[in-house]
């Protein structure tokens, strides 16, 4: 029986010189069963991947794996093969599923539970699928019947397990799936509490595509002795996908029209990822493009769960061409053969640019990214060519920054005239004709005196003394009887009328 350990010394890191060498393997040489190969030849696989390769032995041999891996280099096959190989053995209890995997978000857990149904077509599993927007009944039903496979988001997980729906303690493998996004959106601290809920001799499966302290520390808790298979790192991209900057004005109507422009020239366009900054972008790009008659849908992360996974299965079909996407689809989600990715805006952060243009080129395929770049957006590209090791070739003439720098400053002063102008202006005005001030000082007295006097007597100002004065604390009840003082002449002549005396009785 193995014991937790909080900080053990790990196993040496796989290299990415010897990964790349068993690329060349077949998967009938890694140790998995009859029925998975079957599965794999039948969806048209011929060679694993390098994580594939590095992850599918040391799976089967029962190790924990710390895999680095960025984003379309066959992640999520390097742990659904070997599970289906393990599963083959065992049965299902109610509501005590044997395998759990946990994804940051629904489409990344729907993205897994399909990749199980592709490849596990040939066994028998039950498979139950954890996420927000379906009914906790429809759910419930699965996880009674018993599950062999549990894909869930933290949250959801944690709710069927509060509500008395789930039990932890007969889990087998836990698979921690895109860890450094589940940092990003403050999932840390369920994973912590769902990994004691599960028993200390449970074999871990943790993925990431970046290991920042927070995520070392958890590996460094949770793990046991696990194989390291680190391949390529994120400041990489893939050398198949040719990269191409296009020059345009910053305006955004002008964006649109040069993004069309790519999308008319661009060779061999068979689908398309639009990848916008912000969301009101996605939608305004989105409704340019069907005004034009492109045949395009949209995703960010304000639509509803129905509508994003109708958008990806129209996308995965072909029913669409065009996606116009922020963000939310840039890292994890699972979409094959995307010939182009569009980058309407320059990312803001370098690593968002590898993970967006990973969405094309994907399992040795070709592809081609574009992105529409202003004279405002040096200083992002300059990161990512910095991060990527690579200038990008320009498609026309390339941006003038120096000039467009110029350019911009000379629009803000003609906008507003800098402080030395201004200096200029009011000296010379000083000297022309004395200040305001100045000519007010000069004038006579006497003068000021004599208009005072001319003025009619109901302009005249009231005297001070002869105004209310505010006081302090309660009024008393005369001064309450009292007539209304200085309410205006606009006040109608019968409310100023004083009370009728009363007849005595």
């Amino acid at each position: 029986m193995r014991t937790l350990a909080p900080a053990v010394p790990t196993a040496p890191p796989i290299n990415n010189h010897n990964i790349r060498a068993k690329r060349s393997m077949a998967f009938n040489t890694l140790g998995l069963s009859e029925k998975v190969l079957a599965a794999v030849e039948a969806a048209g696989y011929k060679e694993p991947t390098a994580i594939q390769s590095g992850a599918i032995p040391q799976v089967l041999e029962r190790r924990d794996i710390l895999g680095i891996a960025q984003t379309g280099t066959g992640k999520t096959a390097s742990f659904t093969l070997p599970m289906l190989t393990l599963l083959e053995k065992g049965r299902a209890r109610a509501r005590m599923p044997r395998t759990l995997i946990l994804e940051p978000t629904r489409e990344l857990a729907a993205q897994v539970e399909e990749n199980f149904s592709r490849y596990g077509t040939n066994h028998k599993l039950n498979i139950a699928l954890l996420i927000g927007g379906v009914s906790f009944s429809e759910q419930d039903k699965k996880l009674d019947r018993g599950t062999d496979v549990l894909i869930a988001t933290p949250g959801r997980l944690l709710d069927h397990f509060e509500r008395g729906k789930l039990l932890l303690q007969g889990v087998e493998i836990l698979v921690i799936d895109e860890a450094d996004r589940m940092l990003d959106m403050g999932f840390i601290p369920d994973i912590e509490r769902i990994c004691k809920l599960i028993p200390f001799t449970r074999q871990t499966l943790f993925f990431s595509a970046t290991m920042p302290p927070e995520i070392q520390r958890l590996t460094e808790t949770f793990l046991q002795n696990p194989a390291r298979i680190e391949v390529a790192p994120t400041s990489s991209t893939a050398e198949n996908v040719a990269q191409f900057l296009k020059a345009t004005d910053s305006k955004d109507y002008e964006k649109r029209a040069a993004l069309r422009d790519l999308l008319e020239g661009a060779e061999d366009l068979q689908n398309a990822i639009v990848f916008c900054n912000r969301k009101r972008d996605v939608t305004t790009v989105y409704r340019s493009l069907e005004r034009h008659e492109y045949n395009v849908g949209a995703l960010h992360g304000d639509m509803d769960q129905r509508t994003r996974m109708m958008m990806l299965d129209n996308f995965r079909k072909g029913t669409i061409k065009l996606l116009v996407a922020s963000d939310v689809a840039a890292r994890g989600l699972d979409i094959p053969e995307v010939s182009h990715v569009f980058n309407f805006d320059v990312p803001s952060n370098a690593e968002d640019y590898v993970h967006r243009i990973g969405r094309t080129g994907r399992a040795g395929r070709k592809g081609t990214a574009f992105t529409l770049v202003t004279g405002e957006d040096q200083k992002y590209l300059d990161a990512i060519q910095t991060l990527i090791k690579k200038d990008i070739d320009w498609l026309g003439d390339a941006i003038d920054f120096e000039a467009a720098a110029q350019e911009r400053k000379a629009r803000r002063k003609a906008g507003k005239p800098s402080r030395n102008a201004r200096s200029s202006n009011d000296n010379e005005a000083t000297d022309a004709k004395p200040s305001s001030r100045r000519r007010s000082q000069s004038k006579p007295r006497e003068v000021v005196e004599e208009q005072v006097e001319e003025l009619p007597e109901m302009l005249n100002p009231i005297p001070v003394s002869n105004l209310p004065q505010r006081q302090s604390g309660r009024r008393s009840r005369n001064e309450k009887l009292e007539p209304a003082f200085g309410a205006g002449v606009h006040i109608p002549a019968f409310l100023l009328r004083e009370p009728r005396p009363k007849k005595a009785s």
